[in-house]
């Protein structure tokens, strides 16, 4: 069950706690940047950085298994506070750590390039240019496989500091065995179906002998 990064998700404890109790939740917080200021102009409406590392204290201090999503990864603007966040997160009591470098498909790229000439018009280039280069020369790149972390040196470079970083600071991998509560139990996990649908022949619901 991942949570929403605003601080809001604090309202929802009486659900959480229950849940962590059966193995059955951990949140993510996203952190995009430890500027004040940034994060302003990036995110208006959302928590402010210093907020969201109270969220994962809070989080962690209560036992619910919290984790740190760097993301959206911006090169040239936001990529300088990577190992800050982690660093800053590890100390809030985050025990996983993810990232997602920007996507901007569709008319989300006209939208960014806008925001970004307007806010930032003496560093936009550079940026545009960086996102390029991890994006095959275009500003997205939807290809499965790597329109998370992009390609190319500078794609390879993020992702070679994050995973650095990640590890120097004991953040749980998919692969640790010390997971902190992160191996959830997905048994009872039932995918919706649409509404008249027949029951499948081989789910054990529609057995009736």
């Amino acid at each position: 069950m991942p949570s929403p990064p605003s601080a809001l998700v604090l309202r929802d404890l009486d659900l959480l706690v229950p849940m962590v109790e059966q193995r059955l939740a951990a949140v993510m917080v996203s952190v995009t940047t430890l500027d004040r200021e940034l994060a302003r102009r990036l995110e208006p409406r959302a928590a402010a950085p210093e907020r969201r590392l109270e969220v994962i204290a809070t989080l962690a201090g209560i036992g619910i298994p919290v984790g740190v999503l760097v993301a959206p990864l911006i090169p040239g603007l936001t990529d300088a506070d990577l190992e800050r966040i982690l660093e800053r997160a590890a100390a809030a009591g985050a025990t996983r750590a993810g990232t997602a470098l920007i996507r901007l498909p569709h008319e989300l790229g006209g939208l960014f390039e806008e925001w970004l000439r307007a806010q930032y018009p003496q560093r936009a280039e550079k940026v545009l240019s960086l996102i390029r280069q991890c994006r095959d020369g275009h500003l997205n790149n939807g290809r499965f496989g790597s329109r998370m972390i992009g390609t190319g040196p500078v794609a390879d470079l993020l992702a070679q500091r994050f995973r650095l970083t990640s590890r120097r600071l004991g953040l749980a991998g998919r692969m640790d065995p010390d997971d902190h509560g992160w191996r959830l139990d997905t048994s009872r996990f039932r995918a919706p179906r649409p509404s008249g649908t027949q029951l499948d022949l081989f789910d054990d619901r529609s057995a009736r002998w």
